[in-house]
């Protein structure tokens, strides 16, 4: 089963961004009456483990498992299983591995949920946000048009969507449908800093190309009021 938006709540995602689980937990406090889910990277996954899993679980929220899996087929396979077991909402891998890692990442998910778990949303990530351009790691198409040709392989493959800027949203969507999940990053509230990303929008923008998901990190955890942040996120997407 895929995740699926309910309510605007459901629709934004804010990733965690703490090296220390008490500043973690702070901020899911601080936010779970405003977002039901929380992304958890590698930066923060490495430093606090599955522990921070289960810190967001306790306080009755979901986890979206952003660690972008890039390895041979065998050792996805065993990543995913694993991940599934922590009965995470949703997992990533990069969808530049290929046809038979793809396939593996869905094998696993659905072994490791069996019968009795839930299968947790499978996504691919196409092209990372802060790239303009691929000619420096040899792939001569333009960054949208790679983003679809993995859309496209990521929806072959069984996978449930793709992570991609929102500058890409409206010819994924084209290319596979409105059922297909579209989980957007680079999304940065009007007046914030970009960054290091490049390809990016406001929320509003995102939403109205087609976003299904939102996710969003340091404008809101770094913010002096991360609540007040949310919340008007949450009021302009409305």
């Amino acid at each position: 089963m895929t995740m699926k938006p309910r309510s605007n709540k459901d629709r934004v995602i804010v990733a965690l961004i703490a090296d220390q689980m008490k500043e973690a937990e702070r901020m899911v406090k601080l936010l779970k009456e405003d977002v039901h889910t929380f992304e958890v990277g590698a930066p923060t996954y490495t430093a606090l483990g599955p522990d921070v899993i289960k810190m967001v679980h306790a306080n009755g929220c979901r986890v979206f498992l952003d660690l972008k899996y890039h390895d041979i087929p065998s050792t996805i396979y065993k990543a995913v299983y694993a991940a599934t077991k922590l009965e995470v909402e949703a997992l990533n891998v990069h969808a530049s591995g290929g046809e038979d890692m793809l396939t593996s990442t869905v094998e696993a998910a659905r072994e490791a949920a069996g019968s009795k778990s839930k299968m947790p949303t499978l996504l691919a990530v196409t092209v990372l946000t802060s790239m303009e351009s691929l000619a420096d790691i040899g792939v001569q198409f333009e960054v949208r048009e790679q983003v679809v040709r993995l859309a496209r392989l990521t929806q072959h493959c069984g996978l449930h969507g793709v992570i991609a800027s929102p500058l890409e949203i409206s010819p994924i969507r084209k290319a596979c449908g409105e059922k297909f999940l579209i989980v957007t990053t680079g999304v940065r509230p009007l007046g914030s800093a970009a960054q290091d990303q490049r390809r990016i929008a406001s929320p509003v923008m995102a939403m109205a190309a087609g976003a299904d998901f939102l996710v969003i990190g340091r404008p809101v955890v770094q913010a002096k009021d991360p609540r007040a942040v949310i919340r008007q996120i949450l009021k302009e997407i409305a």
